[in-house]
């Protein structure tokens, strides 16, 4: 048996209880996808970030569902960022290099929230759209596009992101990508809501990574590179996203709050 550090940390929240949950477990080297994925399972939140220290600023990053491994987690990202420069003695910036994503760099402001930046993952018009897709929302959208992650249904306005219903079994069928909805916000530039029951379970609190494709589309709708968002779950998160459609990136700033350290002995 072994005893391994964990933290539980809310992301794109400053408040408890509120932003999206994620595990973060520091490890001084790799241990098994299967118990990595065991590990996530039992925690049961939205992701649990895995990390093995690769230099003095730069670490490896692996995320798990309850689920399934996912290829890229900006909420983990965050929370791990925030476990690294809080509790483990890291300061002004991290990198982690990915397996599918390349490499990510996080950066402590001067306030203490955290500058993400990540590539750009622009969406892009559908020819054909996915029957279970339409059917699977209760509201039919204005415009549906893809990225390499999720569908993205369009709608006109805020109230309709809040009140659109989905059928978890139909959007099963659209797997491996998930589903994302959003509209111009009334409070804030846009606002989103992301499902996902093919990938870690119904609808996910606040999705970081998704942000690199809402906010281009929403930089060109409304003409503008820095945004703010409001992802609509019934936790809520706020995250302040730049586009710099020269370099394909996307900066995504949050802060987050701990809820728990200790360890789980497996």
């Amino acid at each position: 048996m072994a005893k391994l550090p964990i933290y539980v940390v809310d992301a794109f929240t400053s408040t408890q209880f509120k932003g999206n949950s994620a595990a973060v477990v520091p490890l001084e080297a790799w241990i098994s996808e299967e118990l990595m994925q065991n590990i996530a399972a039992e925690n049961n939140l939205s992701e649990t970030a895995f990390i093995v220290r690769g230099g003095s600023n730069s670490y490896q990053i692996r995320w798990f569902s309850p689920l399934t491994e996912i290829a890229f987690c900006g909420h983990a990202t965050l929370a791990t960022a925030f476990v690294l420069f809080n509790h483990l003695g890291l300061s002004s910036s991290v990198e982690f290099t990915t397996q599918t994503v390349g490499s990510l760099t996080v950066t402590q402001l001067s306030n203490g929230k955290l500058e993400m930046n990540f590539p750009m993952q622009m969406p892009e018009p559908l020819s054909e759209v996915p029957s279970a897709l339409l059917k699977g929302l209760s509201i039919e959208p204005q415009e549906i596009l893809q990225n390499r992650q999720a569908y993205f249904a369009i709608y006109d306005t805020e109230t309709d992101v809040k009140q659109v219903k989905y059928d978890a079994q139909l959007l099963k069928m659209l797997a491996p990508l998930d589903v994302v909805v959003s509209a111009p916000g009334v409070d804030d530039d846009f606002v989103s809501r992301y499902f996902w029951p093919a990938n870690g379970g119904e609808e996910d609190p606040v999705t970081g990574s998704i942000h690199t494709g809402l906010a281009p589309f929403w930089a060109k709708k409304l003409d503008k590179h820095v945004l703010h968002a409001f992802q609509a779950s019934a936790r809520g998160g706020h995250l302040v996203c730049e586009v710099d459609f020269l370099a394909q990136r996307v900066t995504v700033i949050g802060e987050a709050v701990l809820y728990l350290q200790g360890h789980i002995t497996v």
